[in-house]
């Protein structure tokens, strides 16, 4: 009978025991806080975003909309195909983006140069859309 009142007592202890520990393991702090993975899942998501205005800017210039007429295409397709885009060429495509606006406004590239540019951005466009 004592045996079993021991073995008893020594199994109530050990749940006890064992159910302490994970709660006192939740009281710690962890390593990175909810709102920086937060940060982290919406940074991509804002990345994007900013990428596809710098094309979507680049292309709603007046410069732009000649290039597209002249390529007989419609801003709302060119539109459509820049949500389309995978991320990296979106990146590389906003970043020469970015740079012709910088240049033609500090005056460093002409219209003309501009323009070219706009039509080997409109070619990547719709080559990637194309080649999916």
């Amino acid at each position: 009978m004592r045996f079993r009142v021991k073995m008893c007592v020594a199994l109530l202890t050990t749940a006890l025991l064992v159910g302490l520990v994970p709660a006192r393991a939740q009281d710690k702090q962890h390593v990175v806080s909810l709102g920086d993975l937060n940060k982290d899942a919406r940074r991509p998501a804002e990345t994007r975003q900013a990428n596809e205005e710098a094309v979507r800017t680049l292309l709603s210039s007046e410069t732009a909309q000649k290039a597209l007429k002249s390529s007989n295409l419609e801003y709302q397709k060119v539109d459509k195909a820049v949500g389309q885009l995978n991320d990296e060429d979106l990146a590389k495509l906003a970043e020469r983006s970015r740079q012709a606006q910088r240049d033609f406004a500090a005056g460093r590239i002409s219209d003309r140069d501009l323009l070219w540019i706009i039509v080997i951005a409109l070619a990547i466009i719709v080559l990637a859309i194309a080649l999916r």
